[in-house]
């Protein structure tokens, strides 16, 4: 279930790859005909010929450095070198294998020989030159026109949370279990920034995703994506209003060179619905996620291997704003808030509501909402350190800890 073709990034996507490969075979095909029309000495009227007699390496160039790109392969020189040295040689030996047969050549051991001995002749200079357009001015392309950065690290090599400014309009998000209270705008900014430097103090590289501007829900970035080691699932939304907010998510689960997978309409699910505990997915059934939503995810994450396990979500907004999880797998929550504890292998309850959640920042490590001091107290007692922040005016819209970032590890 990958991203449709009309998304933003999507079409970036194929701008990039179209223009890159484009950019490229057009460069390797005036470079290797030039180097061929000098050493004939300029003469005019081998210009035309070399052109033909090149073109259709170049044509099969431009159609394999497109898929190439389109599937990522330019984005690091260590995967973009081979890439290119691959699709410059398939091309080249198609290309004179073309001109063989267009000729009205026999295709037998001889011809044969002659298609591979171009490669040590004239199509050995056009190998290198597309080389070396695609590494240089081919990528600088794809890059430009995606939005991409080259040679970044692998998101799987390093800890990073994704968190989303606040919109102004913060103060307009949803509210369903809980009565509505004014929320103090330039409060929530700063208690946000001190989110996100806990996150650094403690060894996350944070990395913004755009600001959705007029979605008021949007800081709640955990909504929008769900990552699964190197697949990062794009959700949909339950409540309509939220669904704009994946695109951005998107956007940069990609450039961090993440696969893309996607729940789809009818289909509806928040990332707050979904705690991971070990291999074992718990999905929460309530008023955001459907049993379609949670049917698109098995059939996404079973092949990963992960379980899928759905349960009851009817006293909270979302699972995780009833249950979370500690490093070691226990299973904590608040347990007026979760309908059926016993579906979990190891359940521990905390005796404050807004105790239930937990930001894993390192085996020994969990955020915790400064709202809760006993339940603080109760993990700390479990022999974990517990960094604790201020987020009431989060919590006045049903937000928790988790809600702020998404991990990815």
């Amino acid at each position: 279930m990958t991203s449709s073709t009309g998304s933003p990034a999507m079409i970036r996507r194929i701008a990039g790859a179209i223009g890159a490969a484009f950019v490229s075979a057009l460069v390797a095909h005036l470079a290797t005909v030039l180097v061929f029309f000098t050493a004939s000495g300029a003469d005019a009227t081998s210009f035309s010929q070399l052109g033909d007699y090149f073109l259709p390496s170049a044509l099969l160039l431009f159609l394999l450095i497109a898929v190439v790109a389109g599937f990522d392969g330019l984005r690091r020189w260590y995967a973009a070198i081979p890439l290119s040295i691959l699709a410059a040689v398939l091309a080249g030996l198609f290309g004179s294998l073309i001109t063989v047969i267009n000729g009205g050549s026999t295709l037998d051991g001889a011809a044969i020989a002659f298609v591979f001995g171009t490669l040590v002749g004239p199509k050995l200079v056009f190998v290198i030159a597309a080389v070396v357009a695609t590494a240089t001015v081919g990528r600088r392309l794809w890059s430009l026109v995606t939005g991409s950065k080259l040679d970044v690290p692998p998101a799987r090599d390093r800890r990073i949370a994704l968190v989303r400014l606040p919109a102004a309009n913060l103060a307009e998000g949803q509210v369903t279990h809980i009565a509505r209270s004014v929320v103090d705008a330039e409060k929530a900014d700063e208690q946000w920034d001190n989110y996100v430097a806990a996150l650094i103090e403690h060894g996350w590289d944070t990395i913004e995703v755009p600001v959705a501007a007029e979605a008021p829900d949007s800081v709640f970035v955990e909504d929008t994506v769900v990552i699964f080691g190197d697949t990062a699932v794009i959700t949909s939304p339950g409540h309509e209003t939220r669904r704009g907010e994946t695109a951005g998510v998107e956007d940069t689960v990609r450039e961090l060179g993440l696969r893309i997978a996607r729940i789809d309409l009818p289909g509806t699910l928040d990332g707050g619905d979904v705690l991971k505990v070990g291999r074992t997915v718990y999905v929460g059934r309530g008023g955001r996620t459907n049993a379609d939503g949670i049917r698109q995810l098995r059939a996404i994450v079973a092949p990963l291997g992960y379980t899928v396990i759905a349960v009851p979500v009817t006293k909270v907004l979302h699972l995780k704003s009833g249950v979370t999880a500690l490093p070691d797998g226990t299973v904590i929550g608040y347990p007026p808030l979760v309908d059926n504890p016993e579906l979990f292998d190891r359940f521990l309850g905390v005796p404050e509501e807004t105790g239930v959640a937990v930001v894993v920042l390192d085996d020994d490590t969990v955020l915790m909402a400064e709202s809760a001091p006993k339940s603080a107290a109760l993990i700390s007692d479990l022999g974990y350190t517990v960094v604790t922040v201020d987020i009431s005016e989060f919590e006045k819209l049903e937000g928790c800890v988790t809600c702020l970032s998404v991990r990815i590890r």
